[in-house]
């Protein structure tokens, strides 16, 4: 998630040429057409017929309570490493701040909904699960380029200026996304809608144009606390809160270090993020199988083979990951997840594909490889390979995993503490 933000800015100093000359009749003819009925009921369905599932309207304001709970958030570190949240918190906190020219915030959902349990995958113990947003087409790439489009019709039908925004920029896109009606920031902290669930892609159009306001959606939870129970590393610290810092797909996703002992098993087989928590929520049985191709899984990425996701090198990686999400990580951070479900997986034939990795050239890799085998040999055989490699690791953090296996191997096993950015400490 990058801090950079994309703009869509029309005017008509165009010069006079036959390219020119046609934009300017298809800009009449769509400004003609918009203008038989309100500019919003026009954007509203037009959003529709761009491929967006929901779409609503909200002020261009900080809205009710983002800023305090964002303000503490990162007072109290919840957000890790993720610097980016912290370098504009003004700018994040109120669109104005942002973009002062702006009036108005067009709140827009993709349904990216799965063809199945999201969660069965976690009983195939030798195979990695990715988070269902993960299946296929970075979606940052498929929403851009249809807010581009549509946002290019706005002001062609009615003038004015948009930005638009994608989970690049300084925006809080589900506290706008619920002061625009679309639903409502669930326990989860995520948003849930009354048509689809937890399962929403999120996309804004700020513009110039005044435009009246939807009804906020309402939180419609109630007692129910099944997203925060499910939660394996107990990120929730109460409801509406979440430590980032606990939360598998910050861990796997943008944590860049090693990944703390104590939460290792909890991962399970979870290789790139987790939807745990949205999978359960009751309001998904409204929910419906994504309509966009470009969302439904690969077939390589729904039960994908943990041994042979072990052997990607770096340019394996790049080429399997092309265009997708998962790709932004890079090879080591990845294949760091691959070997803790490898180690989670409790299966003895998946040892080989760790022990090929016990030299290899990065220390976050070395580091899980070792951890993995001291879940999978005996004990003797975890003292052999010990003999074999120990001795020339340099890299503290890897040395201390393997004083960790034997410590392991010999009940003893104990929570090795981390530090805040979650490297090994030494003893």
């Amino acid at each position: 998630m990058r801090d950079t933000q994309s703009a869509v800015v029309l005017t008509k100093a165009d010069p006079p040429t036959l390219k020119a000359s046609a934009f300017a009749l298809r800009a009449s003819a769509d400004r003609s057409a918009g203008e038989r009925r309100p500019p919003k009921e026009a954007i509203r369905s037009r959003a529709f017929e761009y491929g967006f599932d929901a779409v609503g309207f909200a002020r261009a304001e900080s809205p009710p309570g983002a800023r305090g709970h964002l303000s503490a958030f990162l007072a109290e570190g919840r957000h890790g490493e993720m610097e980016w949240m912290q370098r504009t918190p003004e700018r994040r906190a109120d669109p104005k701040t942002l973009w002062p020219k702006a009036k108005t915030v067009i709140a827009l959902g993709v349904n990216y909904g799965p063809l199945g349990d999201p969660l069965a995958p976690l009983a195939r113990r030798e195979c990695g699960l990715f988070s269902v947003y993960a299946q296929n087409a970075d979606y940052h790439d498929v929403l851009k380029r249809r807010l581009k489009g549509f946002a290019a019709w706005i002001v062609r039908s009615f003038s004015g200026e948009v930005k638009i925004f994608v989970d690049t920029a300084p925006v809080m896109e589900k506290p706008l996304a619920q002061a625009a009606g679309l639903g409502w920031q669930g326990k989860h902290t995520n948003l849930v809608s009354r048509d689809f669930g937890s399962w929403l892609f999120l996309g804004s159009v700020f513009t110039t144009l005044e435009l009246p306001p939807d009804e906020a959606g309402a939180d419609a939870c109630g007692s129910c606390s099944r997203c925060l129970e499910i939660c394996p590393t107990g990120a929730f610290t109460a409801p509406y809160r979440i430590d980032a810092r606990r939360c598998i797909s910050y861990l796997t996703i943008e944590h860049k270090g090693h990944i703390g002992r104590e939460f290792r098993e909890a991962i399970g087989n979870r290789i790139y993020g987790c939807d745990d928590c949205l999978a359960v929520c009751p309001w998904n049985k409204f929910a419906v199988a994504a309509r966009e191709a470009a969302f439904h899984p690969r077939i390589e990425l729904t039960l994908p083979l943990l041994r042979e996701l072990a052997q990607l090198t770096d340019s394996d990686f790049r080429e399997f990951f092309r265009g997708s999400p998962v790709k932004r990580i890079g090879r080591d951070r990845f294949v760091r997840n691959v070997l803790i479900a490898i180690g989670n997986s409790r299966e003895p034939q998946l040892a080989p594909a760790a022990e090929r990795l016990l030299k290899d050239g990065s220390a976050l890799v070395r580091a899980m490889a070792v951890w993995a085998m001291s879940r999978l040999l005996p004990q003797e055989e975890f003292a052999r390979l010990s003999v074999l490699y120990a001795p020339d690791e340099t890299e503290p953090a890897v040395a201390a995993e393997w004083r960790c296996g034997h410590q392991y191997m010999a009940g003893k096993d104990e929570i090795v503490p981390t530090s805040p950015t979650g490297l090994l400490t030494q003893e």
